[in-house]
């Protein structure tokens, strides 16, 4: 496959040879589809394109696309509008990508309603794109490359990393979960695992080219099945943190069902490790939680995070919510209200559950009215939003260790950067700091959603 591509790549180098011709990639979704692009950057950088931000005045488009939230199609069709548009002055080449194109019902309406699109390709076919685009700029042709099966594992792509300081690398493909909300496992697969030997000479590689920090990506993170030396996501996220030059590290997302005692002890004992573990809630209540298929109760989850918080020190916690799943009632939403008081997140991610075709809780007819979950998604903020200054108080005058990120947002004579519990701070800079460096700061102030810090 590795020399097919690269043949198709130099194809079309030749054929963009002195054009100075120009890509831009739209990512809409997770970290993972942000992990895909920065590959499919690679790829079209090798072919002689160099990137802007603005698609508008691309001459290849690309749009990496999510399906988990309704709002991601309204979104999709109206980028697609725009390029239609553009593409009636103008030839541009538009290639449509990611999750929302492995389901059947959009890829038929992508060919039926948008005739104009020169490609679209699955989550499993990325590695063929350096072919689809040479059939689509010098054959013309309108290329549809879609697996419905699971796709294979493919190393050595070339990749355009968006930061030269922190990395994602992803350690494995698709999930076996099937939540009855999500639609990840019919497009995205069933899960696949790479090689740890490529992990971790990935890893190594990022280390000598100076990265800090390294996230390790992966539908369900923490159920990675290795071989050989390395068999379990325990042991690799133990050698992952024996790489030298790596100071940092975060994996995302893992499910509660997985979180085993042995990765626990590896956290604990890894000051590498960040202090923020993002564990997916979805519900407080025991019987949501069974209709999603989620396989844990409340208690079982609470007993979870007493363990950690037992076992861990300074851990703090990150969570999913979904507001509004169909057959929730005031009283079962009252038990997520609960958890969150009793666990105390330090950051939550909230969603108003939205309808996803193909998904069991889709066929549902007891779905929740949307004034409704909007209220309640109101309430959950509220709780949320209540205690924000609290927890924040716990930093103040304690020494943190920061990842410079760039300057501040509100104040460019300020430099950004994150705790290891992913909390942002800015702080007047020395001389010497700069952006990827690593430094010790206290807190000296503290504000809603960013704390204050000075050199130490």
């Amino acid at each position: 496959m590795q020399e097919n591509q690269e043949e198709f790549i130099r194809l079309v180098k030749e054929k963009n040879k002195g054009k100075n011709l120009k890509y831009s990639i739209l990512t809409m979704g997770c970290q993972l589809n942000e992990n895909d692009s920065e590959k499919i950057a690679g790829m079209l950088e090798n072919m002689g394109y160099y990137q802007i931000d603005d698609y508008k005045n691309a001459d290849l488009v690309i749009f990496n696309t999510c399906c988990v939230r309704e709002n991601a199609e309204e979104r999709l069709f109206g980028k697609i509008g725009e390029i239609k548009k553009i593409k009636e002055n103008r030839n541009v080449i538009l290639a449509i990508g990611g999750c929302m194109m492995q389901e059947k019902n959009m890829l038929e309406k992508i060919k039926n309603s948008y005739p104009f699109v020169n490609v679209i390709f699955g989550t499993h076919t990325m590695q063929n794109l350096p072919e689809n685009i040479y059939k689509a700029i010098i054959k013309n042709e309108k290329v549809k490359d879609i697996l419905d099966i699971d796709g294979e594992i493919y190393e050595g792509l070339p990749i355009k990393r968006t930061s030269n300081f922190k990395a994602s690398v992803t350690i494995m493909y698709g999930c076996n979960n099937f939540c009855t909300y999500c639609i990840v496992p019919y497009v995205r697969g069933r899960e696949r695992s790479r090689n740890p030997e490529k992990i971790l000479e990935e890893v190594k590689e990022l280390s000598n080219e100076g990265y800090k920090e390294i996230t390790l990506l992966g539908q369900n993170v923490n159920s990675y099945i290795g071989n050989g030396n390395i068999k379990n996501f325990a042991e690799l996220l133990n050698e992952v943190c024996k790489i030298d030059g790596i100071e940092r590290v975060n994996f995302i997302s893992p499910h509660p069902k997985d979180f085993t005692d042995d990765v626990i002890e590896v956290i604990a004992k890894n000051e590498k490790i960040t202090r923020i573990i993002h564990l997916p809630l979805q519900s407080g209540n025991t019987k949501v939680l069974k209709e999603m298929n989620r396989k844990y109760t409340k208690e079982q989850y609470l007993m979870l995070v007493e363990k950690m918080k037992e076992k861990i020190p300074n851990v703090v916690f990150s969570t999913d919510i979904i507001v509004g799943f169909p057959g929730e009632t005031d009283e079962e939403f009252d038990d997520t209200l609960d958890v969150v008081k009793k666990v105390n997140f330090e950051q939550i991610f909230m969603f108003i559950y939205s309808k996803r075709e193909g998904t069991v809780a889709d066929k549902r007819e007891d779905q929740v009215p949307e004034e409704i979950k909007h209220k309640r998604f109101d309430k959950l903020k509220e709780l949320y939003e209540s205690r924000v200054d609290e927890n924040n108080e716990k930093y103040l005058n304690t020494i943190q260790s920061l990842l410079i990120e760039g300057k501040s947002k509100n104040n460019e004579q300020m430099l950004e950067g994150r705790t290891n519990t992913n909390k942002v701070v800015i702080f007047n800079p020395n001389e010497e700091n700069k952006i990827g460096d690593i430094v010790s700061v206290k807190i000296i102030e503290t504000h809603k959603w960013y704390l204050k810090g000075e050199i130490v």
